[in-house]
């Protein structure tokens, strides 16, 4: 299953809005921002960049970059030839006024004052302000804009980046269900129950595979277990601080005993399941398994005794590959996890 370009795009918008970037030019082949901090660190390998600033406190200067989803319409859209070349204006003389120019710089290089300038003037201060300048004394009197850009694409490897980013940084969650009062001045605190969600990636897999994603929450109070546990808590508006005149009813699970619970719950779960691929996948190892058998029996009878070593190296190996991509197996792995606290007055409907 691959994503579209519009889930793509709406993916990748909720995450330059999580992160607070900038958002400059929003189009539906592209998108240009301005990336705030965090998300620069997510996505620039700039490791050096980013130790100067934290050592020396400095403003930290962030990249503009631009994102296309879809690269036929963006080329459409700009027809003035390739990215990166010069931008008018930016570090580019306009025609006949290069030598001009030229004999101003070439003046102002031999210590004299640019034609036209009063004399005795002062001389002008440079340009701009960087970090460079005020740390290294220098500052470029001419640069060439140019906003990196990145098809983000299905498979390619900003969007695997992007991927990676959010499962890194949304491995662990604890929330609040956002509480708002039925009247102004209630006093009364409202009980939240406490709920631990997992999301289970389910591989059953052979010389084909299958993947699948469980999402399982169990209420660490009564121990009742939900599944599409997401489905049934996106419709609630959650905070990351516990809100006021709110308390959270103690636990009587113990995590580690509640991650158990889930545990057997999927794996009676799955039990059920038909699992007439494993036998056909066995019976189609056992032939694999009999065909090289035979290939490489027949090749250790004919063969010379120093070629023996080197050929029954090559059976092992093969019969390793084989055992790897025929034989059934059923992985089971984590995504993320979080607490969810939501009221045990109104809980969500499903």
């Amino acid at each position: 299953m691959t994503m579209t370009a519009d889930q793509i795009r709406s993916f990748v918008l909720r995450y330059l809005e999580a992160e607070q970037c900038d958002i400059m030019e929003k189009h539906p082949a592209y998108v240009t921002v301005k990336l705030s901090p965090s998300a620069d660190k997510d996505l620039n390998h700039r490791p050096y960049y980013w130790s100067f600033v934290e050592r020396t406190g400095v403003t930290p200067e962030t990249m503009t970059c631009t994102f296309v989803f879809d690269p036929e319409a963006y080329r459409e859209l700009q027809p003035h030839g390739p990215p990166g070349g010069p931008q008018p204006g930016a570090g580019a003389a306009a025609p006949g006024l290069a030598g001009t120019a030229g004999m101003a710089a070439a003046g102002a290089t031999a210590g004299q004052p640019p034609a036209g300038s009063p004399a005795g003037a002062a001389p002008q201060p440079p340009q701009g302000d960087s970090i460079l300048g005020r740390y290294f004394g220098f500052v470029p009197t001419s640069f060439t804009a140019r906003i990196p850009r990145d098809e983000v694409t299905y498979g390619s490897r900003r969007l695997e980046q992007l991927f990676a980013a959010v499962r890194a940084k949304g491995k662990y969650v604890r929330l609040f269900e956002r509480h708002v009062p039925e009247q102004p001045r209630r006093t009364a605190t409202v009980p939240y129950e406490t709920w631990l969600a997992v999301n289970y990636k389910v591989e059953l897999a052979c010389d084909m595979k299958r993947s699948e994603i469980h999402s399982l929450g169990i209420q660490l109070q009564t121990g009742v277990i939900r599944e599409r546990f997401m489905d049934w808590i996106a419709p609630v508006d959650f905070t990351p601080q516990l809100p006021a005149h709110v308390y959270i009813t103690p636990d009587r699970i113990a995590l580690p005993r509640a991650v158990l619970f889930l545990e057997e719950h999927l794996e009676s779960k799955l039990a059920k399941y038909d699992h007439r691929w494993a036998k056909e996948a066995q019976l189609r190892l056992a032939d694999e398994q009999a065909r090289v058998r035979d290939y490489y029996e027949a090749l250790l009878k004919s063969a010379e005794p120093d070629q023996r070593p080197d050929i029954e190296a090559q059976y092992a190996g093969r019969s390793r590959e084989i055992e790897w991509q025929y034989r059934p197996r059923i992985r089971i792995s984590a995504i993320n996890c979080g607490l969810f606290h939501v009221s045990s007055a109104k809980p969500p409907a499903y």
